[in-house]
């Protein structure tokens, strides 16, 4: 009897001592993977030049609901519209392992664009104080619009069959 409860507490001893020496090496490893900061990425602070085409009017969305991945999505009539304030010079960040990523700026917000050959994926969006957001999705086109006290301005970008266009509009 003495002989099991001797070896019952040498093997309750070594599993504890296993276990506890499992747990701290798996606990340092996981604790710096999954609790790592987000990097940020670098996003330039160029202001946006707003004189340099004139107005034209720009139709509400389809839509104010912003959709889920995987949903129905409304037309992209909207993103065929002729736009104000046209413009295809993004603001760009300096060259890095980032630089298909391309920052647009409206009064409003920034939008930030991961720019590929044949689409483009959004990065970020993000409103400036006080204003809001709204994000609409096809499959071959996105706009985000920028709102606030009846005005809103937008970043679209379209890649039907061709390089990615992005255009925005100040209204």
């Amino acid at each position: 009897m003495r002989n099991g409860l001797v070896q019952l507490g040498a093997w309750t001893a070594a599993t504890g001592a296993a276990v506890a020496l499992s747990w701290l090496g798996v606990h340092a490893v996981l604790t710096d993977a999954a609790f790592e900061q987000p990097s940020a990425l670098p996003l330039p602070s160029a202001a946006v030049r707003t004189s340099d085409t004139p107005s034209v009017p720009v139709p509400p969305p389809a839509s104010t609901a912003t959709p889920t991945p995987g949903s129905a999505s409304p037309t992209p009539a909207a993103a065929t519209t002729p736009v104000a304030r046209a413009s295809k010079k993004p603001t760009t960040a300096p060259a890095s392992p980032t630089a298909s990523v391309k920052s647009y700026r409206v009064p409003g917000g920034r939008v930030a664009l991961d720019m590929q050959p044949t689409t483009a994926e959004l990065v970020s969006a993000t409103p400036d104080q006080g204003w809001q957001m709204q994000l609409w999705q096809g499959d071959q086109w996105l706009r985000v619009d920028f709102s606030k006290d009846g005005s809103t301005n937008s970043v679209f970008a379209t890649w039907n069959g061709h390089h990615p266009d992005v255009q925005t509009v100040v209204r």
